[in-house]
């Protein structure tokens, strides 16, 4: 008997136990809701918006908007319904794209398919998401042209600070008439780390294009193994951004037209500045005066776009590497490009298209830059002796000079 009248006490406490393991439950997938969408829009490149939110102990549901911060020229809409257990969400949705300023949707309008469907699932106790989105193939046709995607899959995965992104899509082709690109597969892997608020961060992408084909009667293109990385850093001090890029290889005619790598570095952006344009920015947003023209709105941001130099920023070309084994030509090149962030109050961005104004950024410019193993046929082009191996070219105040010779007229 004493253990039948415990048993109704158990019941009760395991009951209200999965009931509170079901509020916190939804209360932390809330949380970590709000934070994420905050810390995206923190970053400075999206407007977010979130509608018609319906929390709940079992169910959750709402809208997600993201756009670009100024224009628009497109609009993601995820919808979502959120399903609570103790220790996890599953979560599920359409992707709704729409373009232009009358917000016309690309799937259902422009294109006779239905929005891809996402899914992820949340775990309450250590908050990581992890999810993909399904991309359907498609065919259009209009007016004699034809595209055709086939497919393709992303994967996201990551917790509060620390996200990563997959995607592998299949080729598409766009035809018109007799000529025809065609791109793909491709494959992209994306890694963005980042503090509360997006003060710092290090975004890190690596695009692998397997092949890309350019077909027109006088001109046949094929490159194979294209590949693109960039890795973009923002700390206390500055903004630094990286770009790898490996051709592959490109043929032609049945022969390799050129190989090659390109790698270069951008640094010594003034990091305070940039967060201040950034603050800016969401606030001119925030105001509703998304009609106002491009000249006034670079006006009023010209203080903080000014005050981004004031590091006096540097170029490096790291590496710059081609070589074609079909017209027996290569380069190698390396050096560095340095801007004069001083007295930035002389400048102005305002007019940036008169001739005065442009020749003044232009003689902020100083740099120098090696050309290894000259081509004869460059030197030649240069007015150099033909003998000539090693191009130096240097700029001061915004002057080339290549050999210590001024730089000729190259285009009549």
């Amino acid at each position: 008997m004493r253990k039948e009248r415990l048993i109704v006490p158990l019941l009760v406490m395991l009951l209200l136990c999965w009931l509170v393991g079901q509020a916190i439950s939804s209360y932390f997938f809330e949380r970590e809701m709000q934070r994420m969408l905050a810390d995206l829009e923190a970053r400075g490149e999206l407007a977010v918006e979130r509608s018609e939110v319906e929390q709940g102990w079992w169910t959750s549901t709402g809208r997600i908007h993201l756009a670009p911060l100024f224009g628009e020229s497109w609009q993601l809409e995820l919808s979502y319904r959120a399903r609570h257990g103790v220790l996890s969400t599953h979560l599920d949705g359409e992707a709704l794209l729409r373009h232009g300023p009358e917000g016309t949707r690309l799937f259902g309008d422009s294109l006779l398919s239905s929005p891809p469907l996402w899914e992820a699932s949340y775990h309450t106790l250590t908050g990581e998401l992890n999810g993909a989105l399904q991309l359907s193939p498609l065919r259009v046709t209009q007016q004699g042209r034809e595209l055709v995607f086939d497919g393709g899959r992303l994967r996201f995965s990551g917790e509060q600070g620390d996200w990563r992104l997959h995607a592998k899509l299949q080729a598409w082709r766009l035809t018109d008439g007799v000529a025809r690109l065609e791109v793909g597969p491709s494959t992209l892997n994306s890694h963005y780390a980042y503090t509360e608020g997006a003060h710092a961060f290090t975004q890190e992408d690596r695009l692998r294009v397997e092949s890309l084909t350019w077909h027109q009667p006088q001109l046949e293109l094929d490159v194979h193994n294209l590949l693109l990385a960039n890795r973009v850093a923002l700390d206390d001090q500055e903004l630094r951004m990286w770009l790898d890029l490996d051709l592959g290889e490109v043929h032609t005619a049945g022969q390799v037209l050129l190989t090659g790598q390109l790698g270069a570095e951008l640094s010594r952006l003034n990091a305070d500045a940039l967060r201040e344009l950034m603050l800016q920015l969401r606030g001119f947003a925030a105001s509703g005066h998304h009609g106002v023209g491009r000249h006034d709105l670079l006006a009023r941001l010209e203080p903080q776009l000014l005050q981004i130099l004031q590091d006096s920023p540097r170029l490096d070309l790291l590496r710059l590497e081609l070589d074609s084994p079909m017209m027996g030509l290569s380069a190698r090149m390396d050096g560095s490009l340095f801007f004069d962030g001083r007295r930035l109050d002389e400048l102005s961005l305002v007019g940036l298209d008169e001739p005065a104004v442009l020749e003044r950024w232009k003689r902020r410019l100083d740099g120098d830059f090696t050309w290894y193993d000259l081509p004869t046929i460059a030197a030649l082009w240069l007015g150099l002796p033909l003998d000539t191996s090693t191009l130096e070219i240097d700029v001061g105040r915004g002057q080339v000079r290549v050999n210590s010779r001024p730089l000729p007229q190259l285009w009549r």
